[in-house]
Order: structure tokens, then sequence, then C-alpha cells
């Protein structure tokens, strides 16, 4: 069965749940339903690990009954296990309180002409493709240095997926997608020092992935950096997050400035909206619909159209990221952000990583964080963090064991530096960021 044929059959078994749900009685009904296929190949030493494969598909059904909601969810889509699941859906609506925040989107928010964004691109679920990807990267890092002297592992995933969601509002959509992903991680020693590190890609295009070799490459040449790494003083300096991790920084940010954490009152930007909390000259665009794009979708969750946002503009927020519900909640529309964001696009100042560097001139270069100490609610922000020190905007020697902290209130609006190497394996494509200071513990 080819993908349009399995989307079709899906949104057949949407259509009749919900009809199903009115039916006996539902005012309103939601439902979705994501089959996935894929394969999950590991290996250390280059020798095969684990090899898996999956095929998993579940309907999920909400359905409410005036302003009470009732769910719902089972992994077997034969008729019979349907109807118990909607009937089970009806008989826990009855028992729920009232909430007038409760219910669908808005008909007219709905996307009625879903954009094909070119997400799917399938290839065969090959193990011997992700056994020979992975036991090369590994072969690659193992080969490039004696100092390598131990793997931690390399893996190969590929999923076929199709997701489809409908309502009772007569929205019936979905699409197909794919990704693909390799990763390696080794082990590296001089002396009594040992340090890991590791590299990886992923692309809904598998051709388009870096190759095995290079993987394997950046794993070992990323583990030898880290050797010989030193504790530093402890004190307050500056402090760049390398573009592999400075996305995570922004997440934080998505968190703060989501529904849920603002109407439960548990965000440090709570009554932010039209405040400057980046600097003047920092951007933050949503682009849901580029073609490719990892974080892409037509619609949310909720089925309503995504569009393209400026979260931040000259760096003032200009957008809260609302549901439905939550929406309701704060009296304001929903925006499209049901299940999450679709691809930040965080601009950046025009200086590469080496000009970011001599901005910087002398301070910490951080390239892995540990730990969650992240209060939303606070800002307060600490984590364990490794990387390297840089004075006069080179870069000395690597640094492990030490402790970052700020508010993150503070850490945004005191950003000197976006850098030009953006990372584009992720939702928030984002360069390395410079902040202008941090408390750095060290020794």
């Amino acid at each position: 069965m080819n993908a349009t044929q399995q989307l079709a059959e899906i949104q057949q078994i949407i259509d009749d749940v919900i009809k199903m749900a009115r039916t006996l009685g539902a005012s309103q009904a939601e439902a979705s339903i994501a089959k996935i296929k894929g394969i999950a190949v590991s290996t250390r030493l280059k020798e095969v690990e684990t090899l898996e494969y999956t095929n998993d598909g579940a309907l999920g059904i909400t359905v409410y009954n005036g302003q009470r909601k009732g769910s719902a969810s089972t992994a077997d889509l034969s008729k019979a296990a349907l109807a118990s699941t909607v009937e089970k859906a009806i008989e826990i609506a009855k028992y729920t309180g009232e909430d007038v925040c409760s219910g669908l989107a808005e008909a007219s928010l709905l996307e009625t002409n879903p954009p094909d964004l070119k997400l799917y691109y399938p290839e065969d679920l090959d193990p011997q493709y992700g056994i020979d990807a992975a036991i090369k990267a590994e072969q690659v890092a193992l080969d490039s240095d004696s100092r390598i002297v131990n793997s931690d592992g390399a893996s190969y995933n590929a999923n076929l997926g199709v997701k489809v969601y409908g309502n009772s509002n007569g929205f019936n959509a979905g699409y197909p997608s794919s990704r693909y992903s390799l990763s390696c991680v080794v082990i590296g020693q001089q002396d009594d020092d040992m340090q890991r590190d590791y590299s990886y890609s992923v692309h809904r295009q598998r051709h388009l992935m870096a190759s095995p070799e290079q993987v394997g490459k950046e794993a070992a040449e990323f583990t030898l950096g880290r050797l010989g790494a030193r504790k530093i003083a402890t004190g307050k300096v500056p402090v760049m997050f390398h573009s592999d991790i400075s996305s995570g920084l922004f997440g934080h940010l998505v968190s703060a400035i989501s529904g849920g954490s603002l109407y439960r009152k548990s965000s440090f930007l709570l009554d932010h909206l039209g405040k400057q909390i980046l600097p003047k000259w920092c951007n933050i665009s949503e682009r849901p619909h580029i073609i490719c794009g990892l974080a892409s979708s037509p619609f949310d969750a909720e089925g309503v159209q995504t569009k393209d946002m400026e979260i931040i503009e000259n760096g003032v927020l200009s957008h809260y990221l609302m549901t439905s519900y939550s929406g309701r909640k704060m009296s304001m529309p929903t925006n499209g952000h049901a299940g999450g964001i679709h691809n930040w696009l965080v601009a950046h100042s025009n200086k590469d990583f080496e000009a970011m560097l001599a901005t910087m001139g002398t301070g910490l270069l951080v390239t892995e964080l540990m730990g969650q100490g992240v209060n939303i609610v606070t800002g307060d922000y600490s984590r364990g963090a490794a990387g390297f020190w840089v004075e006069n905007g080179k870069i000395e020697y690597p640094v492990a064991e030490v402790t970052i902290a700020a508010n993150l209130k503070d850490m945004l609006k005191n950003i000197v530096a976006i850098g030009s190497d953006i990372d584009v394996r992720g939702s928030i494509q984002c360069g390395s960021v410079l902040i202008e200071e941090m408390q750095v513990a060290g020794a």
C-alpha cells in the first residue's frame, strides 16, 4: 500500500469514528491517527548490537459533551475496537467537570487547502544499509587516531509515517513524512584523561544526510579536541554557546511564551507581550511551510492553519504561542501552535564562528551542557558545562567540570551576537550565541 492509499484509508477511519461519536451523542469530536514504520540499527565496535523494526499505529479520540471532555485511545484499529474506544470516550465525558474553555478550534481557522510541503521521501527500510552506515561511521572514527580507543556506538534510524487529524467541524486531512538519522559516539584517551563526544546527521531525504565517513570523522575530531580538559577559575566571564547547543536557549524561550505556561502563571515572561526581551537587533521568524523542513507542517495538531509569523521583531516579543484551549483561557485566538513550533529561524549578526570568538575575546565557549537546572517560572539557569577556554579570540584549551549560571531574562537581553554558523538539524535554526556575562564556577 502506497502513502496515498494509506492516507485515504486512515481518513476513512477518522471519518467513521467521528460520525460514530456524533451518533452516540457527542456535541463535538476530534480524532487523530499516526502510523509509523521504521528500523533502528545500533552497532558497537563494528558489531551489530540491536536491530529493531517498528510498525506502530494508534487512534486517539476526544469527544465533548457540551463542555465536558472525554478521551480514549487504541492501537487496535479493528471496527469493534474503534467502536469500543468511542464508547469509552463518551462514557468518560459524563464524569468530567465542565470547562468553558474546552472544545474544537473555530472552523474559520482550520486549514481548508493544506499545501504539499514535500515532507515524504521514502526509501526501503533496508537493515543492511543501516548496518553498513553505522559500522562505517565507527570504523572511520576508530581508525582516525590512536587516541580513539573505544566506541560508545553508532546508530541509524529510518522512519516513514502518516499523520491524519479530523474533527466534527468538517476537517479531515493528513500527510506522509520521512526522517533518517545517523549518529556516532566514540571515546578518546590521552594519558589518564578519557573523553567522549559525538556527531550526527538528520534529514527527511536519506541521500542528503552527511555521509557515514563525515559523521565518523567529526565524532573523532570532537572527541580528540576535548582531551586534556582543565578546570577554570570561578568568576564572571563572557560565555558563547556553540551552534550545536545554542538552540536550547531559544527552546527555553518557547516554553516561556507557550500558552500552557502563561495561563498557569508559571513563566518568567508573564505579561511580556509587546515588550523588549532580546536586543533590538534580534529577530526570530517562524516559517512553517519550508519545503522539506524538519519542523514544517501545513496545519497544527488541531487542524489550524499554520502561517509565517515574526515571533521577535527588533527584540520585542510579538506573539505568544497559543492553542485553542490556552487562547480561550487568555482571551486570545489560537495561532497554530498545538503540537509545538514550526521552523524558527533566528537571525544572525553576520559573524562567522571565528568572528564570534574574536568578538568574545576572552571567555568560555560551551559545547556541551549537562543537567536540568532551568526554572521556567523564575528564569533561573544553572547547568553543568564543558567546552573550551578562549583568549584573545583563540581557543586555548578544553574545559570540563564547570557550572554556568545566570537568569534567562538577563541572558536573552544580554546577547552580544549570534553567529552565521547556523545548525539546521532541528526545529530551531540558530548559530552560536554570545552572552555578555555569566557566572562560571570552576576549580
